[in-house]
Parts: C-alpha cells; sequence; structure tokens
C-alpha cells in the first residue's frame, strides 16, 4: 500500500473516532466538524480507489460503507 494511501485511511480512521468522540460527548459543534471532514476523507479514498472497509467503525464492522447522515 503507498503513503498515500495510508495517509487516507489514517485520515478516515482519526476522523471516525473523532466523530465517536463527539457524539458520545453530545457535542454538536465538534461532532458537525468531525462528520464534515470524515465526508472529505471518503470522498478522497473514493477519488483515488482506496478501499476504507477495513477501516474501523463503531458498532458496523464489516457493514457496507455508508455515506455519514445516511439512514
Amino acid at each position: 500500500m503507498s503513503t498515500f494511501a495510508e495517509a487516507v485511511l489514517e485520515r478516515v480512521r482519526t476522523a471516525r473516532a473523532r466523530l465517536e468522540a463527539a457524539q458520545a460527548a453530545g457535542d454538536a459543534y465538534d461532532a458537525a466538524m468531525a462528520e464534515d471532514e470524515l465526508e472529505d476523507a471518503l470522498r478522497l479514498a473514493r477519488k483515488h480507489g482506496i478501499d476504507t472497509d477495513g477501516t474501523e467503525r463503531s458498532g458496523d464492522a464489516g457493514a457496507p460503507e455508508q455515506e455519514v447522515g445516511e439512514a
């Protein structure tokens, strides 16, 4: 895996963790910022054909990729 792909995957993992923490803390502003970062990181990954299915997702490991905000 390239250094770029590793960096993108780390960005996705970090954004997911930040979103989870903000939601757990009830911090709507930080959750919105983290959601924006996650959407941007996922968009970048898709643009470059980087599979994000292997990155950790809280509560839904192994579930199909889902856009943030989709039910």
